[in-house]
């Protein structure tokens, strides 16, 4: 999905939000589901999260959460317009946080399998870069 075929919905409830009208109940097309850093770091570790492309950022429990939350954020709308929006700017910086510190803890699992001095083989560094790669295409991707 790219970001033109998602502007259409934030582009709506831009134009709501401006005339002052409540955003919808209706679901907004959502982006693709982000990769999942905290199941991966549990059972194989961070190093394994980061070069593994199939796995989301966010545990089922948690990626609930955040969707409960922003639920309860925009029934609020209607009743408290400038709460509704500090309330949400926090869950997005709740959100940004927890992301910020899976990747940073992904990172340094990376780090982890090539630095553990000169006991290191090619094979191993081969690996790592890999990850690497694919630790740095997630980021962009993001």
């Amino acid at each position: 999905m790219t970001t033109h075929e998602t502007q259409p919905a934030t582009m709506d409830t831009t134009a709501r939000l401006n005339r002052g009208a409540a955003p919808s109940s209706e679901p907004v097309e959502q982006a693709r589901e982000p990769q999942n850093l905290a199941e991966s770091t549990s059972a194989a570790g961070p190093a394994h999260a980061a070069g593994s492309s199939d796995q989301t950022l966010f545990g089922d429990g948690e990626l609930s959460g955040f969707h409960a939350r922003w639920t309860e954020v925009q029934a609020a709308f209607v009743d408290d317009p400038r709460d509704c929006v500090q309330k949400a700017d926090g869950l997005v910086s709740d959100v940004v946080d927890r992301l910020t510190a899976g990747f940073a803890q992904a990172r340094a699992g990376l780090e982890e399998q090539w630095s553990r001095g000169e006991q290191v083989s090619t094979e191993d560094l081969r690996l790592a870069l890999q990850r690497y790669r694919d630790f740095f295409e997630r980021l962009l991707a993001i």
